[in-house]
Parts: structure tokens; sequence; C-alpha cells
């Protein structure tokens, strides 16, 4: 492999080692940064025979790595400086047409001098067309995803060309596509807003979940188209090629210049010059070209399209060197002193590459495309496992149904987008792309459909770096003469990611986490020994649920089985995700406060209890349970309290958590009627110096006699971003900041963690650390 390649690889992983260190991962920046001299180690041939080689790889790391910082110090400032007062000027985006406007939000760019940052705007008067440039003044709100906006917004006189490009197609595609309008506008222009979680696991389960994104694949596809197109009319091969490659430039710049289109565009642009030049190029080459020339913006490295765009190109040249290798290879000769290993594996691959050379025609193309997809399901399956916590099986069968019918439709979509000026004869294109649509979504469909097609998996971060070192050993070893040193470093590797949340243990202390999972309640306890105690698994929606999607892979990814599940009550938004929880994960017990619901969600969860053989317990005041020196005490509510509710709320269990000197309070959704029951029952002893404020923050919760009992330094409130019901309520806010009560809230400052070694208290938001007062 050149040594481009070698230094292309330490710039990303560098860059990558700063940028995650960046995001506030608590221990992941040590955890990377010994990932990266493993890699760096994996990267040179030989640590003694190709010390320049070594040299090359540290010093371009360790430039990556400072890139990478200043990068992640210069995206802080900005969104430290954008939080501020100062007007913004906004580059409207597709929703915010008038017809398009149907979600509720407009993706736009802000900008203050250098700064540009994603946002998020709630649009509740007026209107303006795509890409105009408008001028805002209000609430900001920095979120982990940019900033969010609230207030007032004026259009201004400029626009912004790509954006109501983008705007204008986006309608165009809404008017041709009808209902398939959202797979369309996916495919061609990278909007994803409009594709429903359900489809989105659907895709993920099936392994074509890279499809739904802009990505290397569908540029290449409609360079492709434009090139058989060009023969059809006759039209000379260099000057064919060179407008195919000068039209996919113009429509990734259109585009927005997504990284993964960016990383085609490049390769295809050095592929169209080299052929030109009549120069050869290594194809490690040309994809190292492509994958570092997008990291001008060094956080693209984090970014799902690019990831999947350069990890599945690497597989896909690595996947035709050994195709290449196996049909080129000439017998080896038997050598005299081959050892014991050596003839082993003579005698199993000889036979492989035997019968591999045989085939021919149909055959030979079905076998290559497999083993191109297993690989590229091997390579990617980390990326995928990390951000969609499956690992597809189906997935090489899946792409080759599926790679036929992309072939088709992604020009065809091209062509529909390019004629949308010309309605009729675009409608005729659009029409014949209706049935490729149906018949993708039903590969997909099917494929996710077939037992055990996936794994639901959530690796621990280092389980996930160590199956990314298996991954580049895989893909190193193909183009290794010997690639034994690789294939037992990938292997060694796997041991590693599947053994290490096995040998994890707690850290020392108290953790409370509670789990953003939007408009619903999902909290979890850690033991100072790493077990947990789970208060409820948030909502549940058509086709998934908090609990599979969030839950689970926050729990597993932090190691540690679970030791009781608390149901506080059965509305939909605290147990909707329980039975994926109790499936999962398998808590050693079950509580509840027995209040007979009717929820299809609730029964659900109560046959997976069953099902799963895990005690059922009603919970009582006074009943307790003592893990790792954690007590979790009952407080309410008792059988006479709760037969004569009408109203789940009313009969949510609430528990007190103690550890050494700090006590914790939960309430559920507990509202005034109940409050004023536990302080009849329990008096000061209420007093708690975290509360998770009750039904949201509804101002039929935390009341002035409640919060005089608990006395709390922090409330927490669990509640999902512009959410229908008003949570949290103003007037509670008001009281809280009367009594000087810090506040924080998953919508705005997204999970929560509190630690504790029983004396002094640590909060942990996406903002930083800092200590609890003590009142």
């Amino acid at each position: 492999m050149p040594l481009l390649v070698y230094a292309v690889s330490a710039w990303l992983v560098g860059l990558f080692a700063a940028t995650i260190w960046g995001q506030h991962i608590g221990t992941a920046g040590t955890i990377i940064c010994v990932a990266l001299g493993l890699t760096i180690a994996l990267c040179a041939r030989s640590l003694f025979e190709h010390a320049q080689t070594l040299a090359v790889a540290i010093a371009v790391a360790i430039a990556g790595f400072l890139t990478g910082s200043i990068s992640a110090q210069h995206k802080a400032a900005c969104i430290r400086l954008m939080a501020g007062d100062a007007p913004l000027e906004i580059a409207l985006d597709a929703r915010a047409a008038p017809r398009a406007f149907v979600r509720g939000e407009a993706r736009a760019l802000t900008a203050i001098g250098a700064c540009t940052l994603n946002a998020s705007l709630k649009v509740t008067d007026g209107s303006a067309p795509p890409g105009n440039i408008a001028s805002f003044t209000g609430k900001r709100i920095a979120t982990d995803r940019g900033l969010r906006l609230e207030g007032a917004i004026s259009a201004g006189p400029r626009s912004a060309v790509l954006r109501a490009w983008r705007g204008r197609a986006g309608e165009a595609l809404d008017t041709l596509f009808g209902e398939r309008t959202a797979l369309a506008r996916a495919l061609l222009i990278a909007d994803q807003d409009g594709i429903e979680p359900a489809v989105r696991d659907r895709f993920a389960d099936a392994g074509l979940i890279h499809i739904l994104s802009i990505s290397g694949l569908h540029v290449a596809l409609i360079a492709g188209g434009l090139t058989v197109v060009a023969s059809a009319l006759r039209l000379p091969r260099g000057p064919a090629s060179l407008g195919a490659l000068v039209l996919v430039l113009l429509y990734v710049v259109a585009l927005g210049a997504p990284p993964p289109a960016v990383r085609s565009a490049i390769m295809l642009a050095t592929g169209t010059l080299v052929a030109r030049l009549q120069r050869p190029v290594h194809p490690w080459t040309a994809l190292a070209l492509g994958a570092v020339i997008p990291t001008w913006r060094p956080d693209v490295v984090l970014d799902l399209g690019w990831q999947l765009s350069v990890s599945g190109m690497a597989s896909l040249v690595a996947a035709r060197a050994i195709m290449a290798r196996v049909r080129n290879s000439v017998p080896a000769r038997p050598r005299p002193r081959a050892t014991r290993f050596t003839k082993l594996r003579q005698r199993t691959l000889r036979p492989i590459v035997t019968w591999l050379k045989s085939l021919d025609g149909w055959r030979w193309t079905l076998t290559r495309e497999l083993v191109t997809g297993t690989i590229a399901s091997l390579v990617t399956a980390p990326i995928v496992a990390w951000y969609f916590g499956r690992i597809s099986l189906i997935a090489p069968l899946s792409n080759i149904a599926a790679s036929p019918v992309i072939a088709f439709l992604q020009p065809a979509l091209f062509l529909a987008l390019v004629l949308a000026p010309f309605h009729s004869i675009a409608k005729v294109a659009a029409d014949a792309c209706i049935a490729p649509l149906a018949l993708l979504d039903m590969i997909a469909s099917k494929a996710a459909s077939v037992p055990y097609a996936a794994l639901h998996v959530a690796p621990t971060l280092m389980s996930a770096v160590a199956l990314g070192i298996a991954t580049a050993a895989v893909v190193r070893g193909t183009a290794a003469r010997r690639p034994t040193q690789y294939v037992i470093l990938a292997v060694g590797a796997v041991c590693v990611a599947v053994w290490w949340p096995v040998v994890s243990r707690g850290s020392g202390q108290v953790e409370l986490h509670m789990i953003d999972v939007g408009q619903g309640d999902a909290i979890a306890i850690r033991t100072p020994k790493g077990r947990w105690i789970l208060i409820d698994a948030g909502r549940s929606w058509n086709g998934g649920d908090a609990g599979r999607r969030v839950v689970v892979p926050y729990v597993q990814r932090l190691g540690g089985d679970i030791a009781a599940f608390i149901l506080s009550h059965p509305h939909d938004d605290h147990v909707g995700g329980a039975a994926s929880v109790v499936q999962a994960l398998h808590p050693a017990t079950w509580w509840e406060p027995a209040y007979v619901g009717t929820s299809p969600t609730y029964r659900t969860a109560l046959i997976a209890v069953q099902a799963n053989h895990i005690p059922w317990h009603r919970a009582h005041p006074g009943d307790t349970l003592r893990i790792d020196g954690v007590l979790i005490r009952a407080l309410a509510p008792d059988s006479a309290w709760t037969s004569a509710q009408t109203d789940p709320n009313l009969a949510s269990v609430v528990v007190a958590v103690e550890y050494k000197n700090v006590r914790w309070l939960f309430t559920g959704d507990a509202e005034i009627e109940e409050e004023e029951w536990l302080v009849n029952r329990w008096g000061d002893a209420l007093h708690s110096s975290i509360l998770k404020a009750g039904h949201h923050g509804s101002k039929t919760s935390s009341s002035s006699g409640f919060l005089d009992a608990v006395q709390p330094s922090v409330a927490l409130i669990s509640v999902g971003i512009d959410n229908t019901y008003g949570h949290p309520s103003p007037s509670t806010l008001v009281e809280f900041e009367r009594r000087g009560i810090q506040v924080l809230r998953t919508d705005r400052d997204g999970p929560i963690v509190v630690r504790t070694d029983g004396t002094l208290q640590q909060i942990e938001t996406k903002a930083g650390k800092w200590n609890v007062p003590r009142r």
C-alpha cells in the first residue's frame, strides 16, 4: 500500500481522536488515543523494517490531533458566541417553504463572522421561500446538534442560491412523487426529515440504511447513467466523461456538498483525470484522497455518512483485491520445511481457491458480489452497531437484491429532477420510478422480517474501538501477501470487544442517569459496582419504542446487569419501552404500583415479565431494596390509596434512593393529591438534594407544601422538545426559580448524570460539570 495511504490513515485517526475528545465523553479521549497508537502501529508494515513509514504516520497523526483539537475549541466558541444577543443571519432551507413546512422545523445555517452552525427553527407565524436570508432575534439554546432558536425572523432582500435550488427541488419532488416523496427526497437531495422511524428501523435491520443517505454509491450511479446517455448519443468518450464529471460536481455542490458525495466526486475526478493523462493510480491512493479532502472541516470525521462511505469504499477495494488475487493466483509450490500451520492452511484454502477459479459467468459475478457484501458488512458493522444498535446478518443478501433496483432508480430519479421544469415529461419519468421505489421498500421489509435478520446490540466505547481495530486489520490484511498477523490482530480485537462488557465494573460511585427519551421518563441508577436500577423506560410509537432505541443501548454501552426495574405507573410514556428492556436486559425483579392499566404497552410488558420468569412485586410504602450499599425505599402508594384512584398518575410509585449522606427522590407522575398524602405520611423524611419533578414539570405537581418538605437543590425534568402538553409549566419553573432550585431539563440539557460518593455530588451535562450546592 502506498505511503500516502498510511499518512492519510494516521491523519484521520488523529482528527477522530481530537474531535471525540472535544465531545466531553469522559475517558473516551484516553481510550481513543490508545486506539490511535494501535492504528498507527497497524499502518506501519513493520515497526523496525519501515521506520520511515512509522515516523510519517506518527507525525501526521499528531498534526491531525492538533487540528481536530483546534476545530473542537472553535466550535465550542462559536456555540457560546451565537448563544449571545447579537443578531443572526439565517439562510432558510426547504422546510421553510409554506407547502413543505409540515413538520414544525426549518433546517438552517446561522452565521456570525467565521462561525457557521446547524440550527433548528420553530416557526409559529409567517413564512418565507427557501433560500431567503432572514435576520433573527430571540432566545437561543445550545444543543448537541447546534442551536435551537425561538423568536422572530424577518426576511431580508438577499437569498442563498443553493438553498433556494434545494428548496425548489424538494417542492418539485413533492409534486412528482406523492406518497413516495420521503424516499425520493432522501435519495436525491439528502433530506431525511420525512422518513418515519419505522421505515428507518426497517432499512437498518435489512442492512440497507446507507441507501437512505446521499452516499458515494448514489453519485457513482448518476455518473454512470450520464455516461450511458452520452454513449447512446454517440458522443466522444473523453468529452462525455468530462461533461459527466462537471454535472456531477455541480450536483454535489447544489446538495450542499455532503461528505460522502464529496468523497465519491473526488474519486471520480481522480479516475477521469488520470484516464485522460494515461497515468495509472492505485485504488487506495484514490480512496485516500477522497477520504481526506472533506476533512478540511475536521468535525466531518464524526459524520455518519462520511464514516460509512469511507469504510464501505475501503471494503469494496479490499474485496476486489481478494477476488483479483484468487482469479490470478498460481498454485504455490510446497515448501520442504513448512510448518504444521502452513500445511493446514494450504490444505484448507487450496480447495476453496480452486473452486473459486472454476467459476465463470453469472456464478462468478454472484460470488464476487456476495464476498464484497460480506466484507462490506464486516467492515461497517462497528459503525452501524454504534449508531443504530444492530448488526444486520442479512445485509450481504439484501444488498445483492437491492443493487439492481438502485442502479436503475438513482439515474431515473435524477432524470425526473432534471426534467422538473417540464412537468408533463418529468411526470412520466417520475411514474417510472414509483414501482422501483415500492420494490426497494418491499425488499427492505422482506429482508427485515427474516428471523434473526439483525442482532440488536449496544457496544461499549471500548468494544466499538476494538471492533474498529479488527475491521482495520481485516482491510489491511487483504492487501498483505502474508495476512496471518492481521488475522491474529483481528481475532484478538474481537475477543476484547466481546469480553470487555463482561469484565467492566462500576466507577465506585453512585450515578443517577436521566436518559433523554423525549416526552417520557427513563431513569437509571448505577451502583458503585456497576449494577443498575431502572425507573421507567420511555414511550413507544408505531414500529419502535424508547426502550429498544435509547434505554437498552445506553445501559449496555456502560455495562452491568439490571438489579431491578421499577415502573412508576402504566401510562405509555413510562411503560412504552419496558417490554423491550425486559426482553433485552432481564432485570432481576420488577416493582410496580399494581394499578390496573388497559394500555397495550402495559399488557405487553407484563407478558414479557411473565415469559422471562422475572419476580413481580407490588410496591408498598416502606418496602426496601439494598443493592451494593444503595438503599431504594418505596414511599407510595399504599393499597387503600391506589384502589380509590381513577387516574394512574395519582397511583405513581414514589421511591427514595439513599447512599450514605445523599438522598434522591423520584416521583413518577405524582400530582398534588398524592404529594399531600406523601407529606402527611412522611413529613420531613422527604428531604432530598435531587428531586425528579412530578409529571414532567406540570402545574398539577410540585406543590408548595411538597417542596417545603423536600427542599431540593436541583429539580430534574424529563420532557420532549416542543411537546404538545406545554410541559414544563411556566408557573412551576417560576416557583423553582423563586426557591433557588436549579432546574435541568432533557429537552435543553440532553442526558443528565449526577454522581456522588455519598457526600459530594457532581452534575454532568453536555454543557460541562459542576458540584451540587449544599443546602
